[in-house]
């Protein structure tokens, strides 16, 4: 059973030029397509736009980040780059 993707999942990049990195989602644009940031690559300003089938949902969430973007609030990249340093180390 596929795991359901919603803002703040952590997803791995199977395939591109970013494959093999661990992304966090910040917008799910339609069924398909998604866009992720890592904070230092792509970073929130330029959030890359991912077909479904080219990520693998992990299953964790960031809640605080998901939390943040939610409501609008402010967010940096360092941010990013802290939630996802277990995953990209």
């Amino acid at each position: 059973m596929e795991k359901a993707i919603t803002i703040g999942s952590v997803v791995y990049s199977r395939a591109g030029r970013d494959e093999g990195r661990y992304y966090i989602v910040t917008e799910i644009v339609s069924d398909g397509f998604v866009r992720i940031v890592d904070g230092d690559v792509r970073r929130l300003d330029k959030a890359k736009l991912k077909k479904l089938k080219h990520v693998k949902v992990t299953g964790d969430a960031i809640e605080s980040v998901a939390e943040k973007i939610k409501t609008g609030a402010v967010i940096y990249d360092s941010e990013i780059r802290e939630a996802l340093r277990r995953y990209n180390s």
